[in-house]
């Protein structure tokens, strides 16, 4: 199988890389093909020919898209649809990463694939129009919502907690919204099998489990052995630039019917903090080579 993978140098592509164990697989960063120059894009894939294109490049900072809304629909729109037009004209399947943005949060149970999408920010509406587009270009492509995103190798949430705690006796954590954690090298794994088994449609793909980010600050402080005190909050406290759901909970039901199962949200936790360990040891080792 030939893979050719854009955000290969992102949290969730190094995952990607370092878990796809195959000869033929060619991760790309921007430097390497801008998605958003559609020439670069149809000349990479005319190079490649993958049997999979796996698209887990995207503008990110959330807070960053309500100010950048250009570049978001750019990167996250348009730049999508460039990908699928050039895996349609080359043979290639599609796997797209999306996002639990694309709903309101306004439910009280968990999200399944077919409920309406009406995201409340522009990186979730970027992200619901690359959803469109890429359904209408390729309908048998793969969509891959998640969640929560963490992992080594780039900013998230228990890199962002860990800091905080090691600096501060007591820190506060919204308790009003809640969520599915997702571990990028589980994710990883799951994007792996469902190329495998030649998914179609959009799956929702986050560790099993549910909690609110002071539930998951609670958890990771406690999983690193640190004794600082994490109080509860509430969001009206704690106000960002872009509004976050008050729950975004993703239904497993899209990954059950392929057979894949992810590890819980607490185990998966456990195993950043080891990996992180692992990770910081040899970046700091190669530090003071």
């Amino acid at each position: 199988m030939k893979i050719t993978l854009f955000g290969a140098t992102g949290l969730l592509g190094q995952a990607v890389m370092r878990q796809w164990r195959v000869a033929d697989i060619a991760g790309l960063s921007s430097k390497d093909s801008d998605i958003r120059d559609r020439d670069q894009v149809l000349a990479t894939l005319k190079h490649t020919r993958p049997d999979w294109t796996v698209l887990t490049a995207a503008y990110t900072d959330v807070d960053g898209c309500e100010t950048n809304r250009e570049l978001a629909f750019d990167v996250n729109t348009r730049g999508a649809a460039n990908v699928a037009e050039a895996a349609k004209q080359f043979g290639s399947r599609l796997l797209f990463i999306s996002s639990d943005y694309v709903f309101d949060g306004t439910k009280i149970t968990p999200y399944e694939t077919d409920d309406p999408v009406a995201p409340k920010t522009i990186y979730g509406q970027s992200k619901a129009e690359a959803e469109k587009e890429i359904r209408r270009i390729l309908p048998d492509a793969c969509i891959v919502r998640t969640s929560w995103l963490f992992g080594v190798g780039g900013k998230c949430f228990p890199d962002t907690i860990l800091k905080l705690a090691a600096k501060r006796p007591e820190i506060e954590v919204v308790a009003d919204q809640r969520g599915c954690p997702t571990h990028a090298e589980d994710l990883a794994t799951a994007i792996i099998q469902l190329c495998r088994r030649n998914a179609t449609g959009t799956v929702h793909t986050t560790n099993r489990g549910d909690c609110s980010w002071f539930d998951f600050a609670k958890e990771i402080v406690a999983a690193a052995g640190m004794n600082t005190i994490v109080r509860p909050t509430t969001s009206d406290e704690f106000v960002r630039p872009a509004p976050r759901p008050r729950y975004s909970v993703l239904s497993s039901a899209s990954l059950d019917k392929y057979g894949i199962t992810m590890p819980d949200w607490k185990t998966a936790l456990r195993n950043y903090l080891t990996q992180k360990s692992s990770f910081d040891h040899a970046l700091n080792s190669s530090i003071n080579r």
